[in-house]
Parts: structure tokens; C-alpha cells; sequence
């Protein structure tokens, strides 16, 4: 049999693109083995996962849907075969775009969808990471927010309280988990600039919201990934949930703008 690996393993959901893929990269600079999941492109995340080996790190890209039950079963499984253990798990699968429209003009279908997807795409892997994490005796949870939970703005009702019921049910896995040596927080991020949010970010859009900035700037996702390697700190166990609010210092000023 072979020996189980020392180095500590980290999942990190939809690691292929844009902030998770910056999360994986700072991971594995921690010494973590990066766990990359991606839904369907397959291109990025071998990218992610080279990238990282470049810089003398540890990962792996492993595929699979985690709104799909048997598709986290899979990975799960996987990851325990190759690696006995898996000690962090990073929530950030953007599973459905959001439907940027006020409530006069937004679907009950897409409202619902968002829901469902965000909620999807972490309960059937926390449930499942939760169970292997209390074997073990330790484990740490991180979830990726939003500041929309909380500063309202033009058209995000649907992304906001998407985000705004991850937070919550993130708290309540916290509760349950405390005595199993599981800490749980949320990373919350506000705006920032990604591929994904190029269509909505631009040279206007940016300056209002570094404006509004005590930093006078908006965020990139190595702001994001930096704040979750800090979250997965051993020593913020004590913390366990609660929201890691990273929004440069938008929520310093009356009225901040949302992500």
C-alpha cells in the first residue's frame, strides 16, 4: 500500500477560469495539492493545473458537474483514492450565471435557477467533504460570497440573494460542524475583474467603483485568492462563521457598491 501523501489537499470547485483558477494557483503556493475541478472545459484547467506545476506546486484537473450528486461522489472518491484525506475544500463554481434584471423584469425561472444552482453547488459536495472531514477529525470549509448579500444595487436581486443564502448556509454547517474540528467561513468579495465580469466592467462602470473605494480600485482575483489562503488558516478556526468581507474598503464608505 502506498504511503498517504504529507502534503495537505484542497479542492477548489470551478478552478478553471478566472478566480477560482487564481485560488488553485496561491493554494498551491501555500504547498497545498490543488485539487482543479472544472464542469466542461477541460483546456483551462490542464492550463491551471501546468501553470502550476511550473511554479514547482502539486495538482491535479478533475472533472465533474458539483450540482450533480453522483458527479461529486466521483470526485470525492477520487480524490480519497489518490490522496487519503482532503483537508480544504474552496466553494466557488459559478454553476449559473445570474440574471441581472430588476424584479419587474426577472423570471421566476431564472430567479429560481440561480437559487438552485448555488445552493446545488455547494450542498452536495459540503455534504459529502463533511463526512470525510469528520473521519479525519479536521477540515476547512471556505464558500465564495458576495457583498451583493449585503449592499443592494440595480438589477442584482437575484445574485444577492443567491449569495446572501450561501452565507447562511454556510453559518449553519458551521454550527454543526464546530466540534468536529471543521472551521467554515465566507470569503465575500465585491467587484472584480475577471472575464467573467468584462461584459458589465467597463472603463465607466470601473471608475465609479474605484471611486467609491477607500483603495480607489476594484479588486483582481489574486485579492480574492490571497483572502481565502487567510481563511483557510488554521489559527482563524475561532472564526468559523463568520464573513471575510474583502471589497477595498467599498464598505468603509455609505453606501457601497456591490459585486
Amino acid at each position: 500500500m502506498a504511503e498517504t501523501p504529507t502534503t495537505a489537499t484542497a479542492i477548489v470547485t470551478g478552478a478553471g477560469r478566472g478566480i477560482g483558477a487564481a485560488i488553485a494557483a496561491d493554494l498551491a503556493r501555500r504547498g497545498y495539492h490543488v485539487v482543479v475541478n472544472y464542469r466542461r472545459d477541460a483546456d483551462a484547467a490542464a492550463a491551471v493545473v501546468a501553470g502550476i506545476h511550473r511554479s514547482g506546486g502539486s495538482a491535479v484537473a478533475l472533472a465533474g458537474d458539483v450540482t450533480a450528486p453522483d458527479d461529486v461522489a466521483s470526485l470525492v472518491a477520487t480524490v480519497l483514492a489518490d490522496r487519503g484525506r482532503i483537508d480544504a475544500l474552496v466553494v466557488n463554481a459559478n454553476t449559473v450565471a445570474p440574471p441581472f434584471a430588476p424584479l419587474s423584469e426577472l423570471t421566476w425561472a431564472a430567479f429560481a435557477a440561480k437559487m438552485t444552482g448555488e445552493l446545488a453547488g455547494a450542498f452536495h459536495i459540503t455534504q459529502q467533504v463533511v463526512a470525510v472531514m469528520r473521519a479525519q477529525g479536521e477540515g476547512r470549509l471556505v464558500y465564495l460570497g458576495s457583498t451583493a448579500a449585503d449592499y443592494v444595487g440595480a438589477g442584482r436581486l437575484a445574485h444577492g440573494t443567491a449569495k446572501a443564502a450561501l452565507a447562511t448556509f454556510a453559518r449553519h454547517v458551521a454550527a454543526e460542524t464546530a466540534r468536529d474540528g471543521i472551521s467554515v467561513l465566507t470569503v465575500a468579495p465585491g467587484a472584480v475583474r475577471t472575464e467573467a465580469t468584462a461584459a458589465v466592467l467597463n472603463a465607466e462602470r470601473e471608475k465609479a467603483l474605484a471611486d467609491n473605494s477607500v483603495l480607489h480600485r476594484i479588486l483582481e482575483p489574486a485579492d480574492v485568492a490571497a483572502a481565502v489562503g487567510l481563511a483557510l488558516d488554521p489559527a482563524l478556526r475561532p472564526a468559523t462563521g463568520t464573513v471575510l468581507r474583502v471589497d477595498a474598503g467599498w464598505s468603509v464608505l455609505a453606501g457601497g457598491p456591490t459585486a
